[in-house]
């Protein structure tokens, strides 16, 4: 049977999800294509060659099954394909969605190499989820025996999520802390509704909560209770908080109103989705309506600011990234559908100052050159002499990327190790910070990473703590 129903991708052409035309969707912040329906989702995973390296799996940071769980799609099996989907990955629906597909699993598949295009993995991750999702094949979450130990997380983000899953499964009491009002972390307020409709999430995380998990919201640690607090009220803390302090632009006039940060923008889009009181997007500081943006960043951070603001109606959004489009470090999808929506890419510029009234109105930039690569193989950008241009703006939105918090400071612990990049320093092999029973993993550790990234280092882990915690609780039965 499955001699029939693979290796199609010759006659069988490569297919993703239609996506509305973008005068459509540029007027909500819904999901820009629907998932495939049965046939046409079971007809593009019956295109892959199942090849014995199966180069997606190993360029997949989850080493999910892919070629297995595309036969079981194409053979109609869809029950037992999201099964083995799940058994890799805590949220399988999620990275179909905004996993840069191109860069990892399509981007490394075989058929894509011969000429005939990827197979369209993320779309089919996607559609068996939901397809699950509709059918009631999420199973909840079954705690394990109770061990009578907890763990603290502090972070409610794709990682500390993923850990407590995985704790909660073996028998810990979890209790999950996050400064914000919803968790989620980036998954809630950080990416826009058309990457990720908010339901999706809200899921999963209602998901961890009926499974006995417990969500300390509005909880700040520093201010509502140290890390050493913490520490005495659980048996391990794991800190994953991410990364969250934005990196300047250094020129004149930088502090200028109406210049902001791009999580500062997204965070009160994604608000005001949620139906919130929103008094800084009320009052237009956060809100492109009417406006001529332009952010600046070439991230998939920046790809989503500029495609918010299309849909916040701006009379024109442009993004002005330092290198060229190859060079550039977000998804070539990404770009081509802010494109699509109507975004101006400026190449190969940067700011070099900020003109304003009352509030900025203008960029001044100098056009750039690519020369030798940098300390990471990337060519670095250098200013073209007497290339000067003005470029009009009363919104500047900075998506230049984020750094780690100085969480020793925040969390009243200043002997917190960490690297000169301030994230938590950890054991390679313990994934343990210098401070016993305190672990670190995500990126607070990695530095600005994927989600999909986040979700391999909680598992790893979840699996570094739950050895950890048998450890002690065997010590302490001893000791009684």
């Amino acid at each position: 049977m499955a001699g029939e129903t693979m290796l199609q991708f010759v006659g069988t052409g490569q297919a993703y999800p239609t996506k509305r035309a973008p005068g459509l969707r540029a007027e909500d912040f819904q999901e820009i294509a629907s998932r495939y329906a049965a046939p046409d989702g079971e007809e593009q995973a019956g295109r892959c060659s199942q090849c014995g390296v199966p180069y997606c799996a190993v360029h997949c940071p989850l080493h999910n099954h892919i070629p297995d769980w595309l036969r079981l799609t194409a053979e109609g099996r869809l029950r037992e394909a999201y099964e083995l989907s799940n058994s890799t990955s805590t949220m399988p629906e999620i990275c179909g969605r905004i996993c840069p597909q191109d860069r990892l699993c399509e981007g490394n598949c075989v058929i894509e190499f011969s000429g005939h295009g990827a197979v369209t993995i993320g779309a089919v991750e996607k559609f068996i989820t939901d397809t699950a999702w509709d059918n009631g094949w999420v199973e909840p979450l079954v705690p394990g025996p109770a061990r009578g130990q907890s763990v603290g997380i502090i972070g409610s983000g794709p990682a500390g999520l993923s850990t407590a899953e995985y704790l909660r499964a073996l028998g810990y009491d979890v209790t999950i802390y996050d400064r914000h009002d919803r968790a989620g972390g980036l998954l809630t307020y950080g990416i826009p509704g058309f990457k990720l409709e908010k339901p999706v999430v809200m899921r999963r995380i209602d998901r961890l909560a009926t499974a006995g998990i417990i969500f300390q919201q509005n909880f700040e640690v520093g201010r509502d209770a140290s890390l050493d607090d913490l520490r005495a009220r659980h048996d391990a803390v794991l800190i994953a908080t991410g990364v969250y302090k934005a990196r300047e632009i250094k020129a004149p006039g930088v502090g200028t109103d109406g210049i902001v940060e791009a999580l500062d923008y997204l965070i009160a889009s994604n608000r005001k989705g949620f139906g919130d009181a929103v008094p800084a997007f009320d009052s237009g500081a956060l809100n492109a309506a009417g406006k001529h943006v332009v952010v600046i960043g070439g991230g998939d951070t920046a790809m989503d600011c500029v495609r918010t603001a299309v849909r916040q109606g701006a009379a024109s959004v442009k993004c002005l990234y330092r290198r060229d489009r190859a060079n550039m470090p977000g998804s070539q999808r990404e770009v081509a559908n802010a494109e699509e929506e109507g975004v101006e890419f400026v190449w190969l510029a940067a700011p070099q100052g900020f003109d304003a009234g009352d509030s900025v109105n203008a960029v001044r930039t100098s056009r750039m050159r690519l020369g030798a690569p940098d300390s990471s193989g990337r060519r670095s950008p250098e200013a073209e002499p007497g290339s000067d241009m003005t470029l009009p703006a009363t919104l500047v939105i900075k998506a230049l990327g984020f750094d780690a918090e100085p969480l020793p400071v925040l969390f009243g612990a200043p002997t917190l190790g960490v690297t000169r990049w301030g994230t938590i320093r950890t054991d390679s092999k313990t994934m343990m910070t210098n401070l016993d029973g305190v672990f670190a993993a995500g990126d607070i550790v990695r530095g600005a990473s994927l989600v999909v990234w986040a979700i391999r280092d909680a598992r790893d882990v979840s699996e570094r703590m739950h050895a950890w915690l048998k450890a002690k609780a065997t010590a302490q039965r001893q000791a009684a």
